[in-house]
């Protein structure tokens, strides 16, 4: 089930709409999502977050520039 309160992301404002109505800003869901001890994919996840965690960024290619 999805959270129905959401938060204007411009003023800081509750409502239930897509829209703020006070400013007229978009709206996000103001809840995070539920945590649940069977995860499917935690290990995947903490795998990434250790190999960010030494300093190595994955997105980077391995060759490193060389002085010509």
């Amino acid at each position: 089930m999805k959270s129905l309160i959401r938060k204007c992301s411009k003023c800081g404002v509750y409502t239930l709409k897509q829209m703020c109505p006070k400013c007229g800003g978009p709206t996000e869901v103001a809840l995070p999502e539920r945590y649940s001890p069977i995860d499917r994919f935690g290990k995947y996840r903490m795998k990434m977050m250790e190999g960010n965690s030494n300093g190595k960024n994955n997105n980077k290619p391995a060759q490193e520039n060389q002085a010509q």
